[in-house]
């Protein structure tokens, strides 16, 4: 097993840990009350594990947030040396380089959250793909942690009489469950995705304009294709931690307030 392998097995294992307290947790509080044909004891539980995930990555997302808006900041600095050394790339990277370190700023300091997320939100989507009924093998099911008996309850839990390991192409209910929360979960990442390029300030090069455009639209109009895939447990969890980036993205941004755009000096 190559390390990469054993790294995600443990990010799996700890996602499904988490998942399997805070179902007991809801377990206990609401036993086998069935409200709505919903199994709540394992809705919650995805909630509330991918509400617990988000709060213990927040720092890295506040960094993150704070780096963008420290180079946002440079900018009409760093277009400023781009002028005055226009064709003389070394001198022109050294210039920069040394502007960076006087201001402490690191060009790759929003990158270090982004690689640190990336397997968590893998094994979330992972260990939710993972439980579907049609997994019959034992040493299948009772991978990373789970009992039998859980991967069981699991697979088979429902959302307003939808199995979370359906999908829209499953018929049923689940063709209304799933339309509602993909709905849902693209209009999220779209609302989220425009207030996160909104965040970034204004942006002036044809080249930004387009990427700003195709992250806000192609985004949400890929999650709407993949979701007609995913199962309703995975479009819950994605919704959920939409619904989660859109208010943490609101937040950050009244208390750090984008960096008006100045002109570049005049060389």
């Amino acid at each position: 097993m190559s390390v990469f392998s054993e790294l995600m097995s443990l990010v799996y294992s700890g996602i499904s840990a988490l998942l399997l307290f805070w179902h007991s947790v809801w377990d206990a509080l609401a036993g086998d009350a069935d409200v709505l044909s919903t199994d709540w004891s394992w809705v919650l539980g995805i909630v509330f594990l991918v509400l617990t995930v988000r709060g213990v990555l927040l720092p890295l997302y506040v960094r993150q947030f704070r780096s963008q808006r420290a180079m946002q900041r440079l900018q009409p600095e760093i277009r400023a040396l781009q002028q005055k050394h226009r064709g003389d790339r070394p001198a022109l990277g050294a210039a920069v380089s040394q502007l960076y370190t006087r201001e402490r700023v690191s060009p790759y300091a929003s990158l270090l959250p982004l690689l640190l997320q990336a397997p968590v939100f893998l094994g979330l989507f992972h260990v939710l793909r993972h439980l579907r009924p049609t997994i019959t093998d034992p040493g299948t099911q009772t991978l990373y942690g789970w009992t039998a008996a859980q991967f069981h309850d699991a697979s088979h839990a429902l959302l307003l009489g939808a199995p979370l390991a359906s999908s829209v192409s499953s018929g049923g209910a689940s063709v209304l469950v799933a339309g509602v929360l993909i709905a849902a979960m693209v209009t999220t990442t779209f609302l989220t995705t425009r207030l996160s390029m909104a965040g970034s300030g204004a942006a002036d090069d044809p080249a930004q304009l387009l990427i700003r455009r195709l992250m806000t639209y192609g985004l949400p109009l890929s999650l709407l294709v993949s979701g007609i895939l995913f199962p309703i447990g995975v479009v819950l969890y994605w919704t959920t931690q939409n619904v989660f980036a859109l208010a943490q993205q609101a937040w950050l941004i009244r208390r750090h307030p984008p960096i008006e755009s100045a002109p570049a000096p005049a060389g």
